[in-house]
């Protein structure tokens, strides 16, 4: 498994009957997690007392119940400055577990010895464009939705990287590919977070499972001659690592996958809670 464990400002403290209890900065939060299946008892005192806590509805979806939360906050990774805040279907607008995945793109950045182009695509809220923009590359990030890559703005200029060569792209992902490939451009890097589903400008529908690999064939028409890395990431509950790492070896010629289970640790028992999947890719 490949674990974040070098955060300071997020913390797993403890996870049981299906939710975790969770340390952001100085705000306690719980929130669900199906993977969680487990019943252990729940000796921590924050169990108790944290700042919020989100409700599942018996009618689907759910909401926050919050203590005295702000409406938003910032925590740090290393050199890298991130805003958070309890949204909706109970994210934050930063996934930690994938620090792992910072931390590896960012090595493999720095040592490339040459410039490096990045095109991230669903990229969210922006922690792998901000961490790969530190590491000194280049990167065009692309994300469908308009308040995710404002958002992901908002964490560039928090960690200091807004005037780093990057592009924010809001746009359909597969037809922004399309047209890098008929405009010929080309990237030394990917990294994508696909969702499991979807639906594209047009009512086509995204189900990962159907769609990914034909994705992944088409995203090898935008790498370089001399590619350096792809970087998949995916929280499809199912979906093995193996199964990304298969669709990546097969459709990206002169690939070596490496594919494994995203990891946090668990303060309360010292274990790992696997929190999905990655398959990393060198040239």
């Amino acid at each position: 498994m490949w674990a974040a464990e070098k955060w300071k400002d997020y913390e797993l403290i403890d996870c049981s009957k299906g939710e975790r209890l969770e340390r952001w900065g100085d705000q306690i939060l719980i929130r669900p997690d199906p993977q969680v299946i487990w019943d252990t008892p729940r000796t921590d005192p924050r169990w108790r007392r944290a700042d919020a806590r989100y409700q599942r509805s018996s009618a689907g979806g759910g909401a926050w119940d919050k203590r005295d939360v702000p409406e938003s906050w910032q925590v740090r990774y290393r050199d890298l400055t991130f805003n958070v805040k309890p949204m909706n279907f109970k994210h934050t607008g930063l996934f930690p577990e994938q620090a792992a995945n910072w931390d590896w793109c960012a090595e493999k950045i720095k040592k490339a010895g040459r410039p490096v182009s990045v095109l991230n695509l669903f990229a969210y809220t922006g922690a792998a464009t901000v961490a790969a923009l530190k590491a000194g590359a280049s990167v065009c990030h692309v994300d469908a939705a308009k308040g995710m890559v404002q958002w992901a703005k908002e964490n560039a200029v928090s960690s200091g990287v807004e005037n780093q060569n990057v592009r924010w792209i809001v746009d359909d992902c597969a037809k922004f590919v399309e047209r890098e490939i008929r405009r010929g451009h080309r990237y030394d890097a990917l990294i994508m977070d696909p969702p499991s589903y979807g639906r594209g400008p047009g009512g086509e529908v995204w189900k990962l499972e159907t769609s990914l690999a034909p994705f992944v064939r088409l995203c090898a028409g935008v790498l370089a001659r001399d590619p350096l890395f792809v970087l998949i990431s995916s929280y499809t509950t199912g979906l093995s690592a193996s199964t990304i790492g298969y669709v990546a070896e097969t459709s990206l010629p002169g690939g070596k996958a490496a594919s494994d289970e995203l990891g946090l640790p668990v303060t309360a028992t010292g274990l790992p809670l696997p929190c999905g999947a990655a398959c990393r890719v060198e040239f």
